[in-house]
């Protein structure tokens, strides 16, 4: 607490000029400006401002919030974007949680989807991420067209391909690290690959491609050792193929899931 015989300091003076300082300075800063004209004269040119900027804001001042920006409309604001995320989080548990419902199960002798239907479509991921996988898994020597060593280039090439926005998933929580991807064709323009491998050798691939319409299905496809978590959103098919059984793939399939929920259109030409 300042007395009598505090120096004068800056916030002394800056109180002054506001017209905030206490009763008890007043007199000691009027008798130290007396002292300093030269103090005194700085303290004249900052008030002037001080005033000049003041008449300027008033009118703004005087205006009525907008409504945006009252608490009312930014707590309203803030429930609606909690809804949505809700929303968001209740159908991917729901969708993921779906994994032991009718629907899911396809494999070699089982009955196919009927032809143009969305369980189609996503049979028909399945099927082409299998093919892929099978094809690319055993290679030893260029199991990837571009390498993770230049993840950013292969993805701008995918995304532009692909016509949307793709990042590579991070999977390391499960033990998977990215080895790299490539462009594959499909039956609607390009497909894309990236392919994983854990400590143990064990590979893993996500598949990418355009789909018919913007329905949304999911399907299990097992075939032999192999099985296939595919699923169609926002007008694009996913699936997600390892030697894993459907439990152990099912959380990797729901990280994946959440990885592009953001995901919007890309622009550019490959």
């Amino acid at each position: 607490m300042k007395g009598p015989h505090t120096p004068i300091g800056e916030d002394d003076l800056q109180a002054y000029i506001d017209g905030r300082i206490a009763q008890d300075r007043f007199a000691l800063v009027e008798t130290y400006l007396d002292e300093q004209p030269e103090v005194r004269a700085r303290l004249e040119r900052e008030r002037r401002q001080v005033e000049v900027l003041r008449e300027q804001l008033r009118a703004k001042f005087e205006e009525p919030v907008p409504a945006r920006l009252r608490v009312s409309s930014i707590r309203a604001g803030r429930r609606r974007r909690s809804r949505g995320w809700m929303r968001a989080a209740a159908a991917a548990v729901l969708i993921f949680a779906l994994g032991c419902g009718s629907g899911w199960v396809l494999g070699r002798g089982a009955p196919a989807a009927p032809p143009g239907s969305r369980l189609a479509a996503a049979d028909a991921v399945s099927q082409g991420a299998m093919a892929a996988y099978r094809t690319y898994v055993v290679e030893v020597a260029h199991p990837v067209e571009v390498g993770a060593e230049h993840e950013k280039h292969l993805m701008t090439w995918l995304s532009k391909r692909l016509g949307r926005p793709l990042e590579a998933p991070d999977l390391s929580a499960f033990g998977y690290a990215l080895m790299g991807g490539r462009l594959l064709p499909a039956r609607r323009g390009a497909a894309a690959q990236l392919m994983y491998e854990n400590a143990g050798g064990e590979r893993l691939t996500l598949y990418v491609q355009a789909s018919d319409g913007t329905q949304t299905a999911f399907r299990f496809f097992r075939d032999g050792d192999a099985s296939t978590l595919a699923w169609l959103d926002q007008g694009f098919g996913f699936a997600v193929t390892a030697p894993l059984a459907r439990n152990a793939l099912l959380p990797i399939a729901e990280a994946i899931y959440h990885a592009f929920e953001p995901a919007g259109p890309a622009s550019g030409n490959g």
